[in-house]
């Protein structure tokens, strides 16, 4: 079992950037495909980006492909969202997520952690 956490939400202007952090704790951090969702209110919880355990290959959903970049250190057990050009629609509470196998480009994850609020003011 692996526990993740998040850090770096906040409140920033359109256009504005932030980087999230997640923090992960327990099994082995290399041996999860890991990711990002996003949850606004009164919508579903959405695939954001994700990024697979072996080859590091990365994944978007087309509403922040070239705005948003995954990555991650297997030294530092993080992983990291940095998101640019922010818009008011990007407003949600993101969630950290990691599953065992199977693809990232999808919601169902085997991890959650508990989330941070982004709030991108117009």
């Amino acid at each position: 079992q692996v526990q993740l956490v998040e850090s770096g939400g906040g409140l920033v202007q359109t256009g504005g950037s932030l980087r999230l952090s997640c923090a992960a704790s327990g099994r082995t951090f290399s041996n999860y495909a890991m990711g990002w969702l996003r949850q606004a209110p009164g919508k579903e919880r959405e695939f954001v980006a994700g990024i697979s355990k072996t080859t590091g290959s990365t994944y978007y959903a087309d509403s922040v492909k070239g705005r948003f970049t995954i990555s991650r250190d297997n030294a530092k057990n993080t992983m990291y969202l940095q998101m640019n050009s922010l818009k008011p629609e990007d407003t949600a509470v993101y969630y950290c997520a990691a599953r065992n196998y199977g693809v990232v480009t999808t919601t169902f994850y085997d991890y959650l952690g508990q989330g941070t609020q982004v709030t991108v003011s117009s």
